[in-house]
């Protein structure tokens, strides 16, 4: 008789509705990792703005990084991921252990010879990649321009592969964040960050052309997150067997709805590639600027949005799966009061203290006032747009959980025209008249796109009755909007110009952005206090916040 025991089906199946203080605790989980994430990718800009500048080397870096960036928010976190969790969590939902790992094996052996093709195709194609992406490299005769274009071919070939390493990697990221465990996928981009820094600090020195570490480094790391992600698989006995899957009813249907939301999911992506195309027909050191001044407003919407967004779409996907349709439009209008609530406050924050931040983390070395000037001009407009991205991260799931594309598909392609059509409205003019910074008009009409995208999904999703106000905005509002008042009077009042910190010290830089900071914080958290808003009132009451 068999002493081997029947496969058991790795908890945890059939979750209960999550409660407002349980979403908060995930978020809390993936939001911390993040934030040391965070934390580890502002030293490695720090590295790279002191040891590289803002000149041709980085400009080459940047676009040969961002192209597999784009494609990665294709296939990795975006469209990918927006249709397999749906999907897998159905099958968990419904199905037994075998249905569930044939799943997972089908999607990742279809998944890796469609990656691995793409891959191959982006080496070989490295040239023209270029050519179109950035013309700017080739557009004049001069060394400089030629030598960034020779240098960010050598370099995408290198970076190109890290597509088909993170891909797998959130296939990985994907199952675990199902079965709610998010520490993992959470912590897997600190590993980029400190490989980066590594290549750059301690191996670039030994290269001829030390930009080239920086390429290098980016395919070991992505080769380093995938490896870490797989005793995480083992423990709950899913790590893929991949197999060919073309014909799986599952993975049709993932293709099926994946492939409409290839450019739904990605738009903010695909607009800020727009961008360097034409950034890199402007001043050397425009992709730099735009680059640095986006990782800055990228930190918060990293810690909170992306974080939230990576908790509520397992989720939701479930309550979707147990047909909860009210719970599901009430996790949808917490979220969104939490948004308001947390980014905010960012927003403000980031705007006011553009300067300041960029003075103080990557003034000195190679990148001087003039950089900070330059980057200053883009971080402000992209500050303004927080809010706006962040919406789209958190109104996106409505619609995928529910295993529907082509309206957020629709809405983006009509954000993604406008952002183009903005950005010749703005930036042509600006360069004509002889302007200083005209690479600012990009993040603004990127900025303003992200509001008309989260505009449209909220109103699709109060069309369809997903999604209805629960009673108490207008008074929510009110506190957040006198806080905030409060935040702004208090850095304008407190807070140095710019030039004055760029006369001081670096520690005192730090000294006094911590102060600003904190003090900051602890006025608007106060001056919400004051208004009658508790924390408790952040508590689900029956699917319902009782802000």
């Amino acid at each position: 008789m068999s002493t081997t025991p029947e496969p058991v089906k790795p908890p945890p199946q059939g979750l209960p509705r999550p409660s407002g203080s349980k979403l908060l605790r995930s978020t809390g989980t993936v939001g911390g990792f993040t934030l040391l994430s965070r934390i580890l990718g502002l030293v490695r800009d720090v590295v790279f703005a002191r040891l590289f500048g803002a000149a041709g080397v980085m400009d080459a870096f940047f676009v040969a990084f961002r192209i597999p960036n784009i494609f990665r928010r294709f296939f990795a976190e975006g469209s990918f991921s927006q249709a397999f969790v749906p999907v897998f969590a159905e099958y968990d939902e419904k199905g037994d252990h075998a249905a569930v790992r044939e799943l997972v094996d089908r999607t990742a052996g279809t998944l890796g010879i469609i990656l691995f093709g793409i891959t191959a195709l982006g080496v070989i194609a490295a040239p023209l990649f270029i050519a179109v992406f950035a013309p700017g490299f080739i557009a004049e005769n001069g060394a400089e321009d030629t030598s960034r274009y020779a240098l960010a071919v050598d370099m995408l070939r290198w970076t190109f592969p890290y597509l088909l390493f993170i891909s797998v990697t959130a296939l990985a990221g994907g199952i675990l964040n199902t079965y709610q465990r998010f520490t993992a996928a959470a912590f897997s981009p600190v590993l980029l960050n400190v490989v980066l820094i590594g290549f750059a600090a301690f191996v670039a020195p030994h290269y001829a052309r030390p930009g080239m570490a920086l390429a290098v480094g980016v395919f070991v790391a992505g080769l380093v997150q995938l490896v870490c992600m797989l005793p995480s698989l083992v423990r709950i006995r899913l790590l893929p067997r991949p197999r060919l899957g073309f014909g799986h009813p599952g993975v049709r249907k993932i293709l099926r709805l994946m492939l409409p939301g290839l450019f739904g999911s990605s738009v903010a992506q695909i607009s800020i590639l727009l961008d360097t195309l034409i950034a890199s027909m402007l001043a050397t050191g425009s992709i730099s600027w735009l680059y640095y001044s986006d990782r800055l407003m990228e930190f918060p919407l990293g810690v909170f949005g992306i974080a939230l967004a990576t908790v509520m779409l397992p989720n939701l996907s479930r309550q979707h799966a147990n047909g909860a349709a009210a719970d599901f439009g009430m996790t949808l209008d917490w979220a969104l009061r939490l948004v308001v609530l947390i980014v905010m406050p960012a927003t403000l924050g980031l705007m006011l203290l553009a300067g300041p931040l960029l003075a103080t983390l990557f003034y000195g070395g190679r990148f001087g006032a003039g950089d900070v000037e330059m980057a200053t001009l883009s971080l402000m407009p992209y500050a303004a747009g927080l809010l706006g991205f962040t919406m789209v991260k958190v109104l996106a799931p409505g619609y995928f959980a529910r295993q529907i594309t082509a309206t957020p598909v629709r809405i983006g392609l009509i954000a993604l025209g406008l952002n183009m059509v903005l950005n010749i409205v703005i930036v042509v003019p600006w360069v004509l008249m002889g302007w200083a910074g005209p690479h600012a008009g990009l993040a603004a009409a990127t900025s303003l796109c992200a509001f008309i995208n989260a505009g449209l999904l909220y109103r699709g999703l109060r069309r369809e009755g997903v999604i209805t106000p629960a009673p108490g905005w207008g008074r929510f509002l009110l506190r957040v909007g006198v806080a905030a008042g409060v935040l702004v009077m208090v850095l304008v009042q407190t807070v140095p110009p710019t030039s004055a910190w760029i006369e001081t010290d670096f520690w005192t830089r730090c000294l006094w952005l911590v102060a600003a900071v904190v003090g900051g914080g602890c006025a608007y958290f106060a001056a919400l206090f004051a208004a009658g808003f508790r924390i408790a009132d952040m508590r689900m009451q029956s699917g319902a916040p009782t802000l």
